[in-house]
């Protein structure tokens, strides 16, 4: 059995946070939308320098799953934006979560998922929600499986593509 370890991240990290997020997100959603929206979306929205200045950004908190010493997945959560749907409870955003194409099924999203769930929890949150594309069937069932329902949608741009994500809660 694999066993998965979770660390945060930090700046030093940077770079293959950048790296990671590219390379899962291309291969979450490529096949599913036109390499014109693609190119678009990682060439103006998900650069290489973004992604790496979002590692530094007051409110974000990166984790890396690693499969011994090979990076297979990362999340991002995220402080800040408190949804009126909380009725002014607190909460904190899951803004990503992702495992590597061959690491898919091997428990990383569950050590990832199980992780944020335990920053959440000690920072004392109400709620921990996240934004899933609505066409993203694999994820949503993951979610579900994790307790999250829906509460809310908004849309979300590709390229030129204006797409739908729903947006999931769980109580904490």
């Amino acid at each position: 059995m694999t066993t998965i370890t979770i660390c945060r991240a930090g700046i030093s990290d940077a770079a293959l946070i950048a790296d990671l997020s590219r390379e899962t997100f291309y291969d979450t959603f490529a096949a599913a939308n036109t390499p014109q929206n693609m190119t678009k979306f990682m060439n103006e929205q998900f650069t290489k320098e973004k992604l790496m200045a979002e590692v530094g950004e007051s409110g974000n908190l990166f984790l890396l799953a690693y499969d011994g010493d090979v990076p297979v997945g990362y999340a991002r959560m995220r402080e800040g934006e408190q949804r009126p749907e909380f009725n002014g409870h607190s909460a904190i955003e899951i803004a990503r979560i992702y495992a590597t194409k061959n690491a898919i099924g091997k428990g990383v999203g569950k050590a990832l998922m199980s992780e944020c769930v335990r920053i959440a929890e000690n920072k004392g949150r109400n709620f921990v929600w996240l934004g899933v594309w609505e066409k993203n069937y694999r994820a949503i069932e993951f979610y579900t499986r994790w307790g999250f329902e829906k509460f809310a949608e908004h849309e979300f741009v590709l390229g030129d593509d204006i797409q739908t994500d729903w947006l999931l809660k769980k109580a904490i």
